[in-house]
């Protein structure tokens, strides 16, 4: 077993510094695990697999979400946000640096990638409060840190992945990430409250009260917001309410963004291809993955690696703090060299029967594994979110972690709220059959 752990790790890691696609380093990875330490012929389970992963119903919600983001992060949002927003945010203490939290968090709610959010955002807001006087490492700060929120809040990318390798209720899970997610928006928000309070408008680091504009002014920007307001709406209280599944819910969010985008004045035959198709490489790679990770599944279940692990963990007598302590430094750790969807798929692969065996509801754990690897995604070296801020900004990688420190132990506060007061996660979607 020892010999067996040894080379499927080393395997993985060879493969994955190799460069090749993550996809192909789980299938090799698979099927040397068959090949070498069990009796089965790896190509019948890599068929069977393949295929059993790639024709779910749950799956299709994933290429339409995909699709409406994509639509959405070519429409001109992040214009709109800003103009909506910035006149009611000035006389709030930190003023418009409260637009990069928010204004991530309503887009990541529409395009549910954190890459995205950052990019788009990031182009809108970096250079407006930079010229207007705001605190640089705190732009950065609450940009990089709000946008990673795109793989909790629903639609999450990342939640429809966990639900289709776990056979968890998508629904379900939309609806767990809800409270954590407007829990650490709003931790986020208090955060930032403060620190203008005690440090940034003593120093002049949250810029000039600008709210000379008028009620009627306010509300004509403010105007811009409700399209999207009822697109997110809509797509939740449609879930919630059993009105949709999140299938549906995509297919008509994707008409809705069009006609979102077409109001906007952004939308033609271009961008509607553009989209399209950026959408489906997104989609198939992600499918790729999927189909990958359920071949390492399938091959880590016949050589028996997840039950032993499960049983010399079990053996260790650890409490569930501490395993799940142990967990969170194992994953922010490998969140440091993998991407999001990679790392929830390496993982579910590996430690889901250790995970039901310390007896955590998989709605929950779902949850607390997307906020993990939204930590991950402002950790160094290979944060995602750092490497988009590096190139809008052109600061280097240890002055945006800096800035994005504060708010990654926030987020570690979220987590130990989350294990002390489960139902922050869990109220909602146990709701959902009252």
């Amino acid at each position: 077993m020892l010999l067996l752990s040894v080379v499927t790790i080393l395997t993985l890691l060879v493969l994955l510094g190799s460069g090749v696609w993550i996809a192909f380093a789980l299938i090799g990875t698979a099927w040397i695990a068959l090949s070498m330490f069990s009796t089965f012929e790896p190509g019948p389970v890599l068929a069977s697999d393949f295929w059993g992963a790639s024709y779910g119903w749950d799956l299709t919600a994933l290429p339409m979400f995909i699709w409406m983001g994509e639509i959405l992060f070519r429409s001109g949002l992040a214009d709109n946000m800003f103009r909506g927003l910035s006149p009611w945010l000035n006389r709030f203490p930190g003023r418009l640096l409260h637009t990069n939290i928010i204004g991530s968090g309503m887009f990541a709610a529409v395009c549910g990638s954190s890459a995205a959010t950052c990019a788009t955002v990031g182009k809108m807001t970096l250079p407006e409060l930079e010229r207007r006087g705001y605190d640089p490492q705190m732009a950065i700060g609450t940009l990089a840190s709000a946008s990673t929120l795109g793989l909790l809040i629903p639609p999450s990318i990342v939640l429809i992945v966990y639900g289709v390798v776990t056979e968890q209720s998508i629904s379900r899970l939309f609806m767990a990430g809800i409270g954590p997610g407007l829990m650490i928006l709003a931790m986020f928000m208090g955060y930032l409250v403060l620190w203008s309070l005690l440090k940034g408008n003593r120093r002049g680091l949250t810029g000039q009260d600008e709210s000379g504009m008028s009620f009627a002014e306010k509300l004509r920007n403010t105007w811009s917001l409700i399209p999207i307001l009822l697109l997110i709406g809509g797509i939740i209280v449609s879930i919630y309410g059993g009105l949709a599944s999140p299938t549906e819910a995509a297919a008509v969010g994707v008409v809705l963004s069009m006609l979102i985008a077409r109001s906007n004045g952004h939308f033609n035959r271009e961008i509607f291809q553009s989209s399209l198709f950026a959408a489906v490489r997104t989609a198939c790679m992600i499918a790729f993955i999927i189909a990958g990770a359920s071949f390492l599944t399938s091959a880590m279940g016949f050589t028996q690696v997840p039950m032993k692990l499960a049983q010399a963990i079990g053996a260790m007598g650890l409490s569930p703090t501490m395993l799940l302590l142990a967990l969170t430094v194992l994953l922010l750790v490998m969140g440091c060299f993998l991407d999001g969807i990679s790392l929830i798929l390496l993982v579910t692969s590996i430690i889901m029967p250790l995970v039901s065996a310390a007896g955590f509801d998989l709605i929950w754990f779902g949850i607390y594994l997307v906020i993990v690897v939204e930590m991950s995604q402002i950790t160094p070296p290979v944060g995602f979110n750092l490497f988009v801020i590096q190139g809008l900004t052109g600061k280097d990688i240890l002055t945006i972690t800096k800035a994005t420190l504060p708010f990654f132990l926030l987020m570690l506060v979220a987590v130990a709220l989350m294990h002390l007061f489960p139902s922050i996660a869990l109220y909602l979607p146990y709701a959902m059959n009252r």
